[in-house]
C-alpha cells in the first residue's frame, strides 16, 4: 500500500456558487452602479484581462460559506483576470485573487458597516489597493488607499477627483453621480453621451458647411452688383 492509499480523501470547497446578494436599495444605487460598469466597459473595450461587476457575492473562505456572511460590494474591479461572465466571485477558484478596487454606495442602512466593517474586511482580509465609498444623497466621496497594511485616506485634487492608481482614472462627482475621468480630466463618457456628442458634433459640422455656402453666395451676388464675374477670381 502507498502513502496515497492511506490518505484521508480530499474535498475542496464549490466554485461554481450563485451570487446570494439582497436586492438594491434604490435606483440611485443601479443607476450608479450601472455607470461605473458601463463607463469601464466603453473605456476598456479593447482589453480582456479584468473582471468588473456589482452587487455580486464574493465568497473568500469556508467559514463565511457555513455561517452565510456573505459580502458583495456594490462595484469592485479584480485586474488581470480573465474577463468573462460569473454567477459569483470566489476567490479560491481564481487564483486566490481578491478585487484591487471597491466602491461602496452608502445609505442610511449601510452607511455605518461600509465605514467600518466592511472598511476593516477589505484592508485585513481582502488587502484591497484602493477602496471608495459614494453617498448619492448628500454627494460624500471618500477614497483610501492601501500603504503598508493600512488605509490612507486619498487626497482630492484641485477638481475634487481622488486618483486610484489601480485604474489610473480618478473618481470625482459630475452631475450628482461618481464618474470617472481621465489623468488629464476628461469625464469619461456612457455610451450613450458619446453618443449624443458625436451627433452633435456631425450636426454642428453640417451648419457649418452650410454656412459656409451660404456665405460664398452671398459674397458672389455682392461681386456681381459690382460687375465682376465670380468665376474669374
Amino acid at each position: 500500500m502507498t502513502t496515497l492509499d492511506i490518505l484521508p480523501e480530499v474535498t475542496c470547497p464549490p466554485t461554481d456558487l450563485w451570487s446570494d446578494e439582497p436586492p438594491l436599495e434604490s435606483d440611485l444605487h443601479l443607476q450608479q452602479i450601472t455607470i461605473l460598469i458601463g463607463c469601464l466597459e466603453r473605456l476598456w473595450q479593447q482589453r480582456t484581462n479584468y473582471y468588473a461587476s456589482g452587487n455580486l457575492t464574493i465568497y473568500y473562505n469556508e467559514e463565511q460559506l457555513k455561517k452565510r456572511d456573505f459580502c458583495g460590494p456594490d462595484f469592485f474591479v479584480v485586474l488581470d483576470t480573465e474577463r468573462h461572465p460569473r454567477k459569483s466571485w470566489v476567490v479560491w477558484g481564481e487564483g486566490g485573487k481578491y478585487p484591487n478596487v471597491i466602491v461602496e454606495i452608502l445609505s442610511p442602512s449601510t452607511a455605518n458597516i461600509d465605514r467600518n466593517k466592511k472598511k476593516n474586511l477589505y484592508q485585513n482580509t481582502f488587502r484591497t489597493p484602493n477602496y471608495f465609498w459614494f453617498d448619492p444623497e448628500s454627494l460624500e466621496l471618500q477614497g483610501f488607499r492601501l500603504i503598508a497594511g493600512q488605509y490612507q485616506a486619498i487626497a482630492a485634487n484641485e477638481n475634487g477627483y481622488l486618483w486610484s492608481e489601480q485604474l489610473e482614472l480618478y473618481l470625482g462627482i459630475f452631475e450628482r453621480k461618481l464618474r470617472y475621468f481621465t489623468p488629464t480630466g476628461e469625464l469619461v463618457l456612457t455610451a450613450a453621451e458619446a453618443e449624443l456628442q458625436e451627433r452633435q458634433a456631425k450636426e454642428q459640422a453640417i451648419l457649418e458647411k452650410e454656412q459656409a455656402i451660404l456665405e460664398k453666395e452671398k459674397l458672389a451676388q455682392k461681386l456681381r452688383e459690382l460687375g465682376i464675374d465670380p468665376e474669374t477670381i
